[in-house]
């Protein structure tokens, strides 16, 4: 997957997510479809972690003179778990 390719991804997801914001600012009081909302909204967080993750691995190894292709896509729990 290409930086392009990725960055194009991230750019999709913030869009769905700011979507989800809006739905959930204007929904409060839809029960089951604003649950729905606020799942898909921790979904959509979760995969943008793991998108930007894989685009700071890929820019590191290019940096460091290796291969960006090398980098891997890490498991929502690995990234989710990072202490910032």
């Amino acid at each position: 997957m290409s930086d392009e390719s990725i960055a194009a991804k991230i750019e999709r997801l913030v869009a769905e997510e700011h979507s989800l914001q809006q739905r959930e600012e204007a929904d409060h009081d839809a029960g089951q479809a604003l649950d729905t909302d606020r799942d898909r909204l921790r979904e959509v967080e979760v995969e943008l972690d793991r998108c930007w993750d894989l685009l700071r691995q890929r820019r590191a190894l290019r940096e460091a003179g290796s291969d960006p292709d090398a980098a891997q896509v890490r498991d929502a729990d690995t990234v989710e778990r990072y202490l910032q």
